[in-house]
């Protein structure tokens, strides 16, 4: 990529489909939005952001790119929060975006993104956010999907490893697939985060589950709590990531 923050993740990416946002309109972009939007990397948490892109994505897609504003917003009372967007799409294309410490920079780079058909690349996910703690301070990611297509028990090999470097993981659930609940709830468990489901018609489901990740990743189980009283979603996250340490 443009910036050597600004990267595929793993294995190279695949050429894109013609009439698809483009990697190097993305790349351009990224390299843009990390020249424009510094951030002070030792005041903000950290937060791997990271989403399925596959085609039946879009709608959530969408979601998240309207809410996404709303982690900074909460994570603003913590120290602030930087995010790194992480997507899977069509064949074989994983990608990781650098640090981003504004909500619009994100917004920006979301909406040039297209959801293409392909297999999810969860592993690939996983391994990238290993990786990426070794070179930052990482409490917490996301992920954000509706489908699992691989093998269960590589999954929860690296969600293992995660959960032994104190990086949780909060996976959120788009529908009722039971493959993707199985694996998604073994992550969770085994990072010692939380596994919640969300309906794309009802935005302010998933709106407070980011809210609750943003605010654990930039100031840890007390930016929680704060939140809780006021968010029944909140605080079963919190009664989630406890009911996985017993």
């Amino acid at each position: 990529m443009s910036d050597k923050n600004d990267r595929a993740v793993g294995k190279a990416a695949a050429t894109t489909p013609a009439g698809h946002s483009q990697p190097g309109e993305i790349d351009r972009f990224l390299g843009a939005a990390k020249r424009l939007a510094p951030f002070a990397s030792g005041q903000a948490g950290r937060l791997v952001f990271a989403l399925d892109a596959t085609m039946s994505r879009q709608p959530s897609w969408d979601l998240a790119c309207s809410l996404q504003g709303r982690m900074f917003e909460v994570a603003g009372q913590s120290g602030g929060l930087a995010v790194q967007l992480v997507y899977f799409r069509g064949l074989g294309e994983c990608r990781a975006s650098g640090w981003i410490g504004e909500p619009e920079r994100l917004k920006g780079l979301m909406s040039r993104i297209a959801c293409e058909g392909g297999q999810t690349q969860i592993a690939r996910v996983l391994r990238h956010v290993r990786d990426e703690a070794k070179a930052v301070p990482l409490r917490a990611f996301v992920f954000v999907g509706d489908a699992m297509e691989e093998d269960v028990d590589a999954l929860a090999a690296l969600a293992g490893e995660l959960g032994l470097r104190g990086i949780r993981g909060f996976v959120f659930q788009e529908g009722f697939d039971p493959a993707a609940s199985a694996a998604f709830a073994t992550i969770a468990r085994l990072t010692g985060g939380a596994h919640a489901r969300f309906d794309v018609g009802a935005p302010a489901s998933l709106l407070e589950l980011l809210r609750g990740a943003a605010a654990y990743a930039a100031g840890g189980r007390e930016a929680m709590l704060r939140l809780a009283g006021a968010s029944p979603a909140v605080k079963g996250l919190i009664a989630a990531m406890d009911g996985e340490r017993k």
